[in-house]
Formats: C-alpha cells, sequence, structure tokens
C-alpha cells in the first residue's frame, strides 16, 4: 500500500526553537505526517548553563530527568506506526533512549545535531568551572554521534569540526540549511522610509558568536555620521559590556532595545535599511550561517556579516549579502558608509539575497531537502512503498 511518510520527532529538544519549528514545519509542508513526542526538560538558557556547569550533579537534577524521560516514555508508547525516529536539537541525552526505542521498532534513527553542546560550554568558559565539566560533555557527544543511523548539519564547515573533534565520517552526515521560519519572516509592509536616516540593526542574543562589541566599535568610528543609526535589540551574556562601551564612548548612535515579540520585531526589521549578522571570530560562529541572516533575506533587506568559509561556502558576496572582516570593526564602518552613500547596492543585494531565499531556502525547499534524506535512508530498510507527496 503506498502511503506518505510518518515521522516520529522525539525527543526533549527546544520545541519553541527556530531550527525545531523550520525542520519539523518543512516536512510537514511537503506532505510528512509529523508527530511530536516531546518532554521539557530545560528551563531556559541559564539552566542548560548551569547544569553543563556542574548542576548534573545535583540530586534535583537527576530527579527532573528520571521523570522527565518517564513521561516521554509514555507519550511514546502512544505514538502509533511510524517509518523513521527523529532526535530534535539539542539531542545528546536523547539519541541514547531513541536509539533502543528504534532498534525495539526496526526503525532507523536520525539526529539533528546542528550545535555541539561541548563547543558552545567551551565557548561560554564553562571549563573554568572545572575540566571534568568539559570532558564529560565531550564525551557525552563523542558516544551520542555514533548511534544514529543519520546525522543532520547545516554546513560542511561544521560537519568537518565534529569529524575531527570526534573522529567521525562525514559519510554519516547530511546537510539541510538553517533557513528561516517564513511563516514569520516574510515581506512586510514597513519598509525602510524615504528619510535621511540610516538605521542598522542588530538583534539576537548577544552572545560571543554574534562579536557585538565590534558592532559598538564600528558605531564609535561613526560618531561624525549622526545620520548612520544603529539599534541592538535583544538580551543576553555580553549586552552589558555592549551597554557599558556605549556609555564610556557616550555614543548617541546607538540605541539598545528589549526583546519583543517576533511579529514585533519583523516590522523594526522591515524598516531597517541594513540588518547585521555575525562578527565574532569564534570557531562556532565561524562554522554557521546564521539564522538571523536567512529571516532578513527572506524580509528582503541587505544584510552584513563577518566573512567565513561557511558563508562563502553557501551565500555569495555582493550578489546574496555583504560580507566583511571580523575582527575589524574599521572594515564594518567603513562598509555601512559606503553603503549610505551607494542605495542602489542595498537595494541590489537586498534583491538577490530575496530572490535566493524564495527559491531555494524557504520552507518548502529546506523541507524538501530533508525530506530527500530521511527518504534516502529508509529505502533500503523498507518493504513499503513510500511516496514523495
Amino acid at each position: 500500500m503506498t502511503r506518505s511518510l510518518r515521522v516520529c520527532y522525539f525527543g526533549t529538544y527546544r520545541a519553541e526553537y527556530s531550527r525545531n519549528q523550520i525542520m519539523i514545519e518543512g516536512l510537514r509542508r511537503n506532505g510528512v505526517e509529523v508527530v511530536e513526542c516531546h518532554e521539557t526538560l530545560w528551563h531556559g538558557i541559564d539552566d542548560r548553563v548551569k547544569v553543563a556547569g556542574g548542576g548534573w550533579r545535583q540530586f534535583a537534577f537527576l530527579i527532573r530527568v528520571v521523570k522527565t524521560y518517564a513521561r516521554l516514555l509514555w507519550q511514546y508508547c502512544h505514538v502509533g506506526a511510524y517509518d523513521v525516529l527523529v532526535v530534535g536539537y539539542p539531542g545528546q541525552l536523547d539519541v541514547f533512549l531513541a536509539r533502543v526505542l528504534a532498534w525495539l521498532r526496526h526503525r532507523p534513527l536520525v539526529w539533528d545535531v546542528f550545535m555541539s553542546i561541548y563547543l558552545i560550554a567551551w565557548e561560554r568558559g564553562l571549563g573554568q568551572k572545572g575540566r571534568l565539566n568539559l570532558w564529560l560533555l565531550r564525551t557525552l557527544e563523542y558516544f551520542a554521534c555514533r548511534l544514529p543511523d543519520m546525522l543532520i548539519q547545516d554546513t560542511d564547515e561544521y560537519v568537518k569540526w565534529l569529524c575531527r573533534t570526534h573522529h567521525l565520517q562525514a559519510e554519516r552526515f547530511r546537510l539541510v540549511p538553517t533557513g528561516a521560519d517564513d511563516r514569520i519572516f516574510h515581506p512586510h509592509s514597513d519598509q525602510a522610509d524615504a528619510s535621511t536616516l540610516f538605521r542598522v540593526l542588530y538583534y539576537g542574543t548577544f552572545i560571543p558568536n554574534h562579536g557585538v562589541p565590534y558592532i559598538i566599535e564600528a558605531a564609535r568610528h561613526l560618531r561624525d555620521a549622526p545620520d548612520i543609526q544603529f539599534e541592538l535589540i535583544g538580551e543576553g551574556p555580553e549586552k552589558a559590556r555592549a551597554l557599558e562601551l556605549a556609555q564610556r564612548y557616550r555614543l548617541t548612535n546607538v540605541i539598545f532595545t528589549d526583546w519583543m515579540p517576533q511579529a514585533e520585531l519583523t516590522r523594526y526589521i522591515a524598516s531597517a535599511d541594513v540588518c547585521l549578522g555575525a562578527f565574532g571570530d569564534t570557531p562556532q560562529s565561524l562554522m554557521t550561517v546564521h539564522n538571523k541572516i536567512y529571516e532578513c533575506m527572506a524580509l528582503g533587506k541587505a544584510v552584513i556579516t563577518g566573512d567565513s568559509p561557511a558563508v562563502q561556502a553557501t551565500l555569495r558576496a555582493g550578489q546574496h549579502l555583504l560580507v566583511c572582516r571580523r575582527d575589524d570593526p574599521y572594515a564594518l564602518a567603513a562598509l555601512l558608509r559606503r553603503l549610505k552613500a551607494e542605495p542602489q547596492t542595498v537595494l541590489h543585494v537586498a534583491g538577490g539575497g530575496h530572490t535566493l531565499y524564495w527559491s531555494t531556502c524557504d520552507l518548502q525547499h529546506n523541507g524538501l531537502i530533508y525530506l530527500g534524506h530521511l527518504l534516502s535512508l529508509i529505502e533500503d530498510r523498507s518493504s513499503h512503498v513510500v511516496n514523495i507527496p
């Protein structure tokens, strides 16, 4: 009997995180039935950092883990038949249980790794609280990567790093770009107005790989151009430093705004002239094409980001976006000054990125890529015929 694919999306993954939302919706837009078997283990970023920094030793956390996975198993018992079991991001703990369940059902297991929790912990300095914590995270991830039948990642550069770090074979990976959730990020009527003010927008979590201090330094070099206005939206570990720098330099061309609902955020993006990506020089930043780059492209905005091998392999500078050196605020300031004087360049890049997104990177196309990988995995293992709707 011919039928469409049925996927069980399993684990304690961050259900509201953009990567998981994009991957699940992409499959559904291509006719895949996705059943979510999910329980919440983590209570935000601070909770994950605390646990990774040694909180895992606390008895209360162990009790939380046991209760969470007990509820997850109860859900799984009511999922019914499926063709492939997928663990969402992050899933370093989930894949151990998922491996057993997939074996019992004789179904393939896929894990969307997306980001290394070991690398995140290292970049955030958790090793300073004890090398044991980092060693345990690396060991956990080392074995977790060996359990699935297929690993999903967003860029070749990240695959190379994972292979070097955990001694994996690149053939085990398949790529699905980061993309954007274009149910939210789509062309908006509130475009930049015709005023002489040139609006430069950053939004994000103020983490090291975004390189927000470089943005503040670039604003300092543009103090003599009051018609170039920066706005930084969000919260995160480097926001205090950014605020301190802006106050120390007495910058009047920088505005800080708190996080807001995504629907409101899209209006800010649409009214900007240029949106900023990531400028940090951490390994994570160099290996990733950040989600907000795709989001701004989906909205038809020109994007500037730090150059990297991952960006070069995915997008064409000068056509889809603009790049500059990551550790050079002078370069960012000079580029912004040039773009203020060349509105036609801004329009050209905005149009090129917008066209690329909607022709290759939207939810429909991303989901089709993902579906193709899943089908290639199960075709040799399934006796029934699976069709692409």
